[in-house]
């Protein structure tokens, strides 16, 4: 690797992993203030109202991930005018999901208050938040060509500084409106009004950059079968996402109340934000599994499949073990001890579950890779619909707590029973070899970790920050230790039966290189 394609490397990567990281702060610390500004009820709100209008991002249709590719390659092939007609078509076809979603706004706007259980004063509140967020994300549509054109560039650090500079001025400007008394309809002018000025941004960048021409001669139908063509399986992808992990406010908005929300985002956040990390990491092995198989290289997918997991599960487990044991000194000390007794067992019932999951991420990526991700697809959209028909009919009897057992059944089942032995069934490798080599290391190394966790514990239950960050600091201390121990013995990087040096660096280096845009 050239000097130069180093700098550009480590400056994306170390740019991606900031800007998660602020996010990641930000809303640690934002979530627990704006809560206790504006009540349960109003959060509450707050969390319902963005997940029903998260839905819109169906529309996408898939067609980002299509920019980003052929932006790619006809850059590199300097075919001007086909990127061109690319944008034009893309830019166009967004434009016309735009005016679809603020018209589907505009219906939902009215009969949302019908569906879910809404107090009577909050009425119009829930209309103009409606109307404001959809207006926004309509709006998102067409400026968002511009961030894949960015990303399709390679230009991750740009859309990273953007990001992070918007994520700041949005917090700095709603805790200033919290502080001056304004309510939740300012609150929520300021989260959709940034990112929008941050396409804009986007936008000027990527003017700057490319000698982009706009018009109707540039509309394209070949161009749009090709991006409909490659966003096919992407879509669906997309669709089982949403079933799987962002119904279960709606499902609680409607059979419970708005407060209820509440008490669950704070179990299920903390869960969320743990994968991020990992999925954010996990993206390189999507171009290292394409290289592979490319080649044909059979062995080289074994071995990005194996030690892939095993990376993952390496930050997984230790996450899940403080979840675990300490989830409920993090939720006192981050929310408040009232939230303890409803959300610990909501966190407790997701996390297990999504442990699995996040530590078989390479799994998916690998298929992603291979381009043999649509058995994964359908699957994944049958567990989503499980999740829903579960969700809705756990919930009417057993509350947040029963709407969290119908997304961690299908769940368990998909990552236990269907994705080890799809994969090793793909690869042709035998699954008591891959579950060994891939998960033996983290869990052996994890032990430590938990005996120590569970001695504070003993000692001592933390109830703020700082008792909570000593008991975080012995445990990664001691977590750290067996870590460093095997990445200096390499037994990290390195599969039973494998001793090329090559490989091991590959696998190594790999892990720095994550890729901005989810494709999973």
């Amino acid at each position: 690797m050239k000097k130069l394609d180093k700098v550009a490397l480590f400056r994306n990567v170390g740019s991606s992993w900031f800007a998660l990281g602020v996010s990641i702060l930000v809303s640690i610390f934002l979530s627990p203030y704006i809560l206790h500004q504006l009540g349960d009820d109003a959060f509450g709100l707050w969390v319902l109202i963005f997940s029903i209008t998260g839905y819109y991002g169906l529309f996408d249709l898939g067609i980002r991930s299509s920019i980003i590719r052929y932006v790619a390659k006809c850059s590199a092939a300097d075919e001007n005018d086909e990127l061109n007609r690319l944008i034009n078509t893309a830019l166009f076809t967004y434009s016309i999901i735009g005016t679809v979603v603020i018209l589907i706004t505009i219906i939902v706007s009215f009969y949302a208050t019908l569906i879910f259980r809404i107090p009577v004063n909050s009425i119009h509140l829930v209309r103009w938040l409606l109307l404001m967020v959809g207006s926004a994300v309509a709006l998102g549509f067409p400026l968002s060509v511009f961030g894949g054109i960015l990303e399709g560039l390679q230009r991750f650090y740009v859309l990273n500084f953007t990001s992070i500079s918007s994520t700041l001025v949005r917090t700095l400007l709603i805790v200033a409106a919290l502080r001056h008394g304004r309510g939740l309809l300012t609150v929520t002018f300021i989260a959709v009004s940034l990112p929008l000025l941050t396409a804009l941004v986007n936008a000027t960048v990527v003017f700057r950059i490319l000698p982009l021409r706009f018009g109707l001669r540039y509309l394209n139908r070949e161009s749009l079968r090709r991006i409909a063509t490659y966003s096919g399986t992407t879509f669906i992808i997309i669709v089982a996402s949403r079933l799987r992990f962002k119904t279960d406010s709606m499902v609680i908005g409607t059979f419970v109340s708005a407060a209820a929300i509440t008490y669950f985002t704070i179990g299920s956040r903390l869960v969320d934000y743990a994968g991020e990390v990992v999925g954010s990491m996990a993206q390189v092995f999507i171009p290292m599994s394409s290289k592979s198989d490319a080649t044909g290289d059979l062995a080289g997918l074994r071995k990005i499949f194996i030690a892939g997991n095993r990376a993952c599960a390496l930050i997984i487990f230790p996450m899940a073990a403080i979840l675990i044991i300490l989830g409920k000194s993090v939720i006192e000390a981050w929310m408040g001890a009232r939230y303890v007794a409803v959300s610990y067992p909501v966190l407790l019932v997701l996390v297990i579950p999504s442990t699995l999951m996040w530590a078989q991420t390479a799994s998916g990526q690998v298929l992603l890779g291979m381009a043999k991700h649509k058995t994964l697809a359908i699957v994944t959209l049958l567990e989503g619909s499980a999740n829903l028909f579960l969700s809705i009919l756990l919930v009417r009897r057993f509350g947040i707590l029963g709407d969290a057992v119908g997304t961690a059944i299908p769940l368990a089942c998909t990552t236990l029973f269907f994705l080890p032995r799809h994969l090793c069934r793909v690869l042709k490798l035998g699954i008591g070899i891959y579950l060994r080599q891939a998960f033996l290391l983290p869990l052996t190394l994890c032990g430590p970790l938990v005996a120590v966790l569970l001695l504070m514990r003993h000692w001592f239950v933390a109830q703020n920050y700082f008792q909570l960050a000593i008991q975080l600091l012995v445990g990664s201390v001691v977590y750290g230790a067996g870590l460093l121990w095997a990445i200096w013995t390499r037994k990290v990087w390195l599969v039973e039966g494998i001793d090329d040096q090559d490989t091991a660096n590959q696998i190594a280096v790999g892990l720095i290189e994550t890729s901005q845009h989810e494709e999973f």
